[in-house]
């Protein structure tokens, strides 16, 4: 692996945007190549961005023999197709959360990436925050005991407009797939995979899931309380309770935050954190950490969890009735 990690962006929305102006922050990366559905779309991005290389089409964007590494920044709809495009090519894959529509999406780019001996993650940015990182920390000296319970929530108004891709049943719109993630990502997380789900919804007008909360249950007799929705701003925060204390995290996907431990004995501890950027260069990093060292998936946001996390989400989405065109 060269010493500077050569990354093209598939797509050329707000989020891939987002992660080009992160990438400007690493010193061993450079962004070499965009690939958009449009010619226009391709130059317009390129231009502000100052990418040198500009292609119609995400098959002519694996192609480039300049890339190293795919971000997958198109709608959830394409995540599946334009991963095995990059895969095909021989190119390591960052794929934007959520990993795909569903478990079998997600099912088959990872065989893809493991047949073909090629490095794929999904692009859940926030494990890579100093918060969390400490958090695993916290809870894995034993901090706070043994985890009994947790609530997390990701509310946003994004868009208003019916036709906005967080509305659209057609582009795997909803607040599940879209906010819902962070905090079932989160969950998994710190408590794995749960045995049991107890989920309900509220519908937007076009369909689909404009709130939605779910009770988890795990093996050990822990619960998880999630909640997300698209028509409101929620807290946006995480409280994880152990037998020996608490952690509060208003913030947990945030820049800028602080966590507070609180003990049983009436100890309290608080921490600062602050994020350069946007975040998004925690992720990019961690890539090329991976690339350099010959691994194939990151032990962060291992590949056998994102699948399990959308085998959750799945059952979340059968309870409350939620399915996409074409499932």
């Amino acid at each position: 692996m060269a010493e500077r990690i050569r990354w093209g962006i598939a797509g050329t929305g707000g989020i891939a945007g987002a992660f080009a102006r992160d990438l400007a922050l690493l010193p061993d990366a450079e962004l070499v190549a965009v690939g958009s559905r449009s010619q226009e779309s391709a130059d317009r991005f390129a231009d502000q961005y100052g990418v040198p290389h500009r292609h119609v089409g995400y098959d002519a964007l694996a192609a480039d023999p300049d890339v190293d590494v795919v971000y997958v920044a198109v709608p959830h709809t394409g995540h599946e197709e334009v991963t095995l495009t990059a895969i095909a090519a021989g190119r390591a894959v960052l794929c934007e959360k959520p990993f795909a529509l569903n478990a079998a999406e997600a099912g088959r780019m990872v065989a893809a990436a493991r047949a073909a001996g090629v490095f794929l993650m999904e692009a859940m940015w926030a494990r890579f925050a100093p918060q969390q990182v400490a958090l695993r920390e916290l809870i894995a000296e034993g901090r706070i005991g043994e985890l009994r319970s947790l609530t997390v929530d990701r509310g946003e108004v994004l868009s208003t407009d019916p036709a906005h891709r967080i509305l659209a049943p057609g582009l795997g719109g909803g607040a599940l797939l879209d906010l819902g993630i962070y905090p079932v990502s989160f969950a998994s997380m710190l408590l794995g995979t749960p045995d049991r789900i107890v989920a309900l919804s509220t519908p937007a007008a076009t369909g689909v899931d404009a709130q939605t909360s779910a009770v988890f249950g795990y093996a050990d007799g822990a619960h998880a309380l999630i909640t997300t929705a698209l028509d409101a701003r929620t807290v946006n925060g995480a409280s994880i309770t152990g037998t020996k204390g608490r952690i509060d995290l208003p913030h947990y996907t945030g820049r800028s935050t602080t966590l507070e431990l609180s003990l049983l004995d009436g100890t309290v501890e608080r921490r600062e954190f602050s994020i350069e950027g946007g975040g998004l260069r925690l992720q990019a990093a961690e890539v090329g950490r991976c690339l350099r060292a010959g691994e194939t998936q990151s032990p962060v946001m291992p590949l056998d969890e994102t699948v399990s996390i959308m085998r959750t989400l799945d059952l979340v989405r059968e309870q409350i009735g939620l399915r996409y065109p074409g499932e």
